[in-house]
């Protein structure tokens, strides 16, 4: 398989005013484009061609590292895209969803105070996630590309702190972007269904 590089599942601007369009074009026709165009060319002879992307991200951590980077990256943004939407956040989310945060993570103000601390406490690039190990949930944060694949763990939802996710909107302010994330961009159905999918 090569990689793709998705369309945006919403128009450029239907994030504003919490991510900008001029964010999403440089974020995703830059950045991500960039992610799928190094991937593919280290892709080719490294003999994880044909595998999953899933799988090419798993078998490459810690043993091809530019590959393993610009494969996680480009595992992390085509989630990243489609765990954001218009109208998103807040603190109505799909019941399953709500119940495991409740006895998990100790109920849904603290999961998003440590899901904010994660991203903010990440230093320099990386993300902050919720994820699912062991059938429970769980809020990591990882370096650079890294994401809960390669701990043992299946992503859910995840924010980008790399500071091209938010610069142009948010300057240097990390904390108020994650706060604007999570109170207005999550698309918690998504969430939901990568939930279902991980607890299987």
């Amino acid at each position: 398989m090569s990689f793709e590089l998705p369309d945006l599942p919403y128009a450029y601007d239907a994030l504003a005013p919490y991510m900008s369009a001029e964010t999403l074009e440089f974020h995703h026709d830059k950045h991500h484009q960039a992610y799928v165009t190094k991937g593919n060319e280290l892709l080719a002879g490294s003999g994880l061609e044909g595998k999953s992307l899933e799988d090419v991200v798993k078998e490459s951590f810690g043993k091809n590292a530019p590959l393993f980077n610009n494969a996680g990256q480009h595992y992390n943004h085509i989630h990243f895209w489609k765990w954001m939407k218009k109208d998103g956040g807040g603190t109505s989310l799909p019941g399953a969803l709500a119940s495991a945060i409740d006895s998990d993570l100790g109920g849904y103000d603290k999961f998003r105070a440590d899901f904010i601390a994660a991203g903010v406490g990440q230093f320099g690039s990386g993300w902050a996630w919720l994820a699912v190990k062991d059938g429970k949930l769980e809020i990591m944060k990882t370096p650079n590309g890294e994401n809960p694949l390669v701990h043992g763990a299946s992503p859910i939802l995840g924010c980008d702190v790399w500071e091209h996710s938010y610069y142009i909107d948010y300057r240097n302010a990390r904390p108020k972007y994650l706060e604007a994330f999570i109170d207005n961009m999550i698309n918690w159905d998504y969430v939901l269904e990568m939930y279902e999918a991980a607890t299987k």
